[in-house]
């Protein structure tokens, strides 16, 4: 007799992968996630130093124009 599979088992076996297939997308949202809270925090953080900079050289136009991306990036969060 061959080793076949009973439909219930071929049916379990689809239902497993199936969610495997979701879960790695959870999985990879949620990784996508942290990558894109850490892209966004180095961000700020290089905008405040360069605001830091702006202000101790009082270079007001370049402030002003950190100063709003800064304020838009922070909407985000």
């Amino acid at each position: 007799m061959k080793n076949r599979k009973t439909y219930t088992e071929i049916m379990k076996s689809r239902n497993t992968l199936k969610m495997e297939k979701k879960q790695e997308t959870v999985l990879d949202i949620y990784i996508q996630m942290v990558l894109d809270e850490a892209v966004l925090t180095r961000k700020l953080s290089l905008l405040q130093e360069k605001i830091d900079e702006s202000l101790d050289r009082n270079d007001k136009p370049l402030f002003f124009k950190l100063a709003k991306e800064y304020a838009e990036l922070r909407l985000i969060i």
